[in-house]
């Protein structure tokens, strides 16, 4: 992606960290200084029988969905406030609305995202800054199960998944000015899948 950004005329660069540890979560931070847009898309999922899921695994899960993207937030909304504006885009999923047969856990973290979404723009958009989120369903992405999202495509209304650019331009639009009156909202992106 940094490469794409220079070849744009932009100017970018990668920072690494393991969003599980709050010590790297705060480095990241401190090493990305003033920010504009912070897109809060860490995690990992898991499915399966909730008798099953270790506790590792789900303090992981929490770890990396739910309790990164509130550090980073804290770390970085407040210079954006300082500033005045900003925009933070959250990816939900459709797992946090709907209920998903062993999901339990995962579909936890996201609606943990949709509920810090609301109160971060309750707390940092009267300073100026967006808060919103986005909830994707089935995406075809190189981490994910083919059969796991092959079998919620056909739930959805448009009885497909949907290409990462997909979500991608919804994050995009969200970043802009174009979205400038849209704050504390959760944006479904699935298809159809919660409508109805």
């Amino acid at each position: 992606m940094v490469k794409e950004i220079e070849a744009a005329g932009g100017s970018a660069r990668f920072v690494a960290a393991d969003l599980t540890d709050p010590g790297q979560v705060a480095a990241l931070a401190e090493q990305a200084g003033a920010v504009d847009v912070l897109v809060n898309n860490a995690g990992r999922s898991w499915f399966g029988p909730s008798a099953e899921l270790d506790t590792a695994t789900y303090d992981t899960m929490f770890d990396g969905n739910v309790r990164a993207a509130y550090l980073l937030t804290a770390a970085l909304a407040p210079g954006m406030a300082e500033r005045g504006s900003g925009s933070i885009v959250n990816i939900d999923s459709m797992a946090g609305l709907v209920g998903l047969a062993g999901g339990a856990a995962y579909s936890a973290t996201k609606a943990a995202l949709s509920a810090m979404t609301r109160s971060w723009a309750a707390e940092f958009s009267p300073a100026g800054v967006r808060v919103n989120a986005i909830a994707p369903g089935p995406v075809y992405t190189s981490g994910a199960s083919t059969d796991l999202i092959d079998g919620l495509a056909t739930t959805t209304l448009l009885g497909r998944a949907a290409d990462p650019t997909e979500i991608a331009d919804v994050i995009a639009f969200l970043s802009t000015d174009a979205a400038g009156y849209i704050t504390g909202a959760t944006i479904p992106v699935d298809g159809g899948r919660t409508a109805v």
